[in-house]
C-alpha cells in the first residue's frame, strides 16, 4: 500500500521536529512547515492524506488555512493541534471539515492513532468514491476513469467533490492522460448532467474568428456571415464548457476571453447587446501555465480566474498498476465493438504493456489495444500482435526499414489500411489521427480507397 503523505503546520520548531520525528518512525512521509501561507502553497502543488493543523498562528491563523482548504474543496484530513483549546473553537473548526482534535500537550501513541484513523478514513472514503462513479458510468455505458492506484484514487475522489460546484476547474497533465474524460466525468456528476457539454480545441482556434466561434456572430456582422449564429458559449448555457489545451489562445485571445469568464456575459460579433451565458468553465493543459506566465505568454488574471481548482491526471508510468486494469477495460469494450473472436491478452502479451512506459499515456494504450485487436486472428492476444514504441501519430512499420520518412508514412498508411479492410474511420484511430488529416495524408501520397 502506498505510503500516506502527512503535512505538518506549525509555528513551534520544537513541535514540527517532534511531531515528524514520530511519524517518520511509524512509517509516514512526512514534510513540515511554519506558516499557513506556505502550507496553502504546497496543498495546491502536492497531494497530502493528513494535515496536522496548529491554529495559532502568525500571518495566517490556522482557521483561515481550513476556510480556503475548503473554498477549494481540497480532500485532506485535518488534525487540528493546539494549545488553546475550547469549545467555540472546536465547533468552527468542526463546521471546516476537520477530522480530528490534538490538544497539546499529547503522546507520541496519541498523535499516531489520530493519523492512523484520518488515514484510515481517507482511503475508505476513496475506496467508496471509485466505486460510485464506475457503477454510475457502467449503468450508463460511457467511458470511466479505470484504475486502482491511490493516486488515481485521489483524482476520482477530487472530481465527485468538485462536480457539485460551479467553480472554475483547470485539469493538467501529459497528452493522452485523460483529461477530457475528467471533465466528462465532472459534467456528468454535476447538476448539469442533462444539460450540454460543449468541447472547444483551443489548438485550433483561427485569432480572427475567435470571438465568433466562443461568442457568435450576426446576419452580415463580416463578408460570409450569412445567418446569426450561436457561438460555444452560448451553446453551453446551462451546461459545461471544455477550454481544452488553454495554452494554445494568444495573449489577444486571453484577454478577450477573461471578460466573458468574469461576467458570465457575451456579445455577438455585430451585436452591441449584451447577453447573459450560465456556463462552467472547466479548462485543461499539458503545459507548465506558470512559466507559461513567466515568459508574458499566458495572463496571470485568466490562470486565477480558471484554477479556482486544480485536478492534475498523473502520468501512466507513475501508476503502473492500472496498466492491467485499463489494457482489459480496453480490450473488452473495443473487442465488443469490433466483433472480433479474440478472448483474452496473454499473459506474455501484458507483461509487455506493464514494463512500456507509455509516453502517450491511456490513448497510446488504447491505440495499441485497437490495433492489436484488428491484427489478431488467433484467440489469444500475443506480444506478436503488440506495436510498442512507435513515433506518436504514426507508427513505423518493421517491413520498412529504411527510406525516408514519407515512404514509411505511406507504407504505414497502406498497411494499417489494409489491416481495417479499408475502414477509414478505424484505420484513423490506430494511426492517432482524425479522418480529416487522413484524407489530406491519402491525397498527399495519392492513395486510393481501394489500394
Amino acid at each position: 500500500m502506498t505510503v500516506a503523505n502527512i503535512l505538518i503546520v506549525d509555528d513551534d520548531e520544537s513541535m514540527r521536529i517532534a511531531c515528524a520525528q514520530t511519524l517518520e518512525e511509524a512509517g509516514y512521509r512526512v514534510q513540515a512547515v511554519d506558516n499557513g501561507y506556505t502550507a496553502l502553497e504546497k496543498i495546491n502543488r502536492e497531494s497530502f492524506d493528513v494535515v496536522l493543523l496548529d491554529l495559532k498562528m502568525p500571518g495566517i491563523s490556522g482557521i483561515e488555512v481550513l476556510k480556503t482548504l475548503k473554498q477549494r474543496e481540497r480532500g485532506v484530513a485535518v488534525i487540528v493541534i493546539t494549545g488553546y483549546a475550547t469549545i467555540d473553537l472546536a465547533v468552527q473548526a468542526g463546521r471546516l471539515g476537520v477530522s480530528d482534535f490534538l490538544s497539546k500537550p499529547f503522546t507520541p501513541e496519541e498523535l499516531i492513532s489520530a493519523v492512523e484513523k484520518s488515514v484510515n478514513a481517507k482511503r475508505h472514503e476513496l475506496e467508496d468514491s471509485c466505486i460510485g462513479i464506475a457503477l454510475e458510468a457502467q449503468q450508463n455505458s460511457v467511458d470511466v476513469i479505470v484504475g486502482q492506484s491511490e493516486a488515481i484514487r485521489k483524482v476520482m475522489l477530487l472530481i465527485k467533490q468538485v462536480a457539485p460546484m460551479d467553480s472554475t476547474v483547470l485539469i493538467t497533465g501529459e497528452t493522452g492522460s485523460g483529461k477530457e474524460l475528467a471533465a466528462r466525468t465532472l459534467h456528468r456528476l454535476s447538476r448539469r448532467r442533462d444539460q450540454p457539454f460543449v468541447v472547444v480545441d483551443c489548438g485550433s482556434l483561427v485569432e480572427s474568428l475567435f470571438e465568433s466561434e466562443l461568442f457568435g456572430h450576426t446576419k452580415g456582422s463580416f463578408t460570409g456571415a450569412t445567418d446569426t449564429t450561436k457561438g460555444k458559449f452560448e451553446m453551453a448555457h446551462g451546461g459545461t464548457l471544455f477550454l481544452d489545451e488553454i495554452a494554445n489562445i494568444s495573449i489577444n485571445m486571453q484577454a478577450r476571453l477573461l471578460r466573458v469568464v468574469q461576467e458570465q456575459e457575451i456579445f455577438k460579433v455585430g451585436s452591441p447587446l449584451t447577453k447573459k451565458v450560465d456556463v462552467r468553465i472547466i479548462s485543461a493543459t499539458n503545459r507548465d501555465l506558470l512559466k507559461e506566465i513567466s515568459m508574458n505568454t499566458f495572463r496571470l488574471d485568466l490562470y486565477y480566474r480558471l484554477n479556482v481548482v486544480q485536478i492534475h491526471i498523473p502520468p501512466l508510468r507513475e501508476r503502473a498498476e492500472d496498466i492491467p486494469l485499463l489494457a482489459e477495460y480496453f480490450f473488452k469494450r473495443l473487442r465488443k465493438t469490433m466483433k472480433k473472436r479474440v478472448s483474452r491478452i496473454s499473459d506474455q502479451a501484458m507483461g509487455l504493456l506493464r514494463t512500456y512506459d507509455w509516453p502517450g499515456n491511456a490513448r497510446e494504450l488504447k491505440n495499441v489495444i485497437e490495433r492489436a485487436i484488428v491484427v489478431c486472428e488467433a484467440d489469444e492476444l500475443g506480444p506478436e500482435h503488440l506495436l510498442l514504441g512507435e513515433t506518436p501519430g504514426f507508427a513505423r512499420s518493421p517491413e520498412t526499414g529504411g527510406g525516408s520518412l514519407a515512404d514509411s508514412e505511406k507504407n504505414e498508411i497502406l498497411r494499417v489500411l489494409k489491416e481495417c479492410k479499408g475502414n477509414k474511420t478505424l484505420a484513423a484511430n490506430i494511426l492517432g489521427i482524425n479522418r480529416k488529416t487522413l484524407r489530406e495524408k491519402l491525397q498527399k501520397y495519392s492513395i486510393s480507397f481501394d489500394e
